[in-house]
């Protein structure tokens, strides 16, 4: 399992974050999301044999909500 960390630019309101987890839960080898709204912040883990941290990005930027820096980490 891997863990993306991505800074979001615009994340503004409540709905905005229901929006990125609906789409994110629906990614194939997503096990888990938080979106932090105070700190404009997207957590995901996710299987690296399934999917992507880039496809997971892609996803939250075609939703209009772009990708400022992301960081993936090994979860253990």
């Amino acid at each position: 399992m891997e863990k993306a960390i991505m800074q979001l630019d615009n994340l503004t309101c409540p709905s905005c974050m229901q929006k990125i987890e609906g789409a994110l839960k629906q990614q194939v080898g997503v096990s888990e999301i938080k979106v932090l709204f105070n700190a404009a912040k997207v957590k995901v883990n996710f299987d690296p044999a399934q999917t992507t941290a880039e496809k997971l990005a892609d996803v939250v930027d075609r939703l209009g909500y772009p990708v400022k820096k992301m960081k993936v980490k090994e979860l253990s």
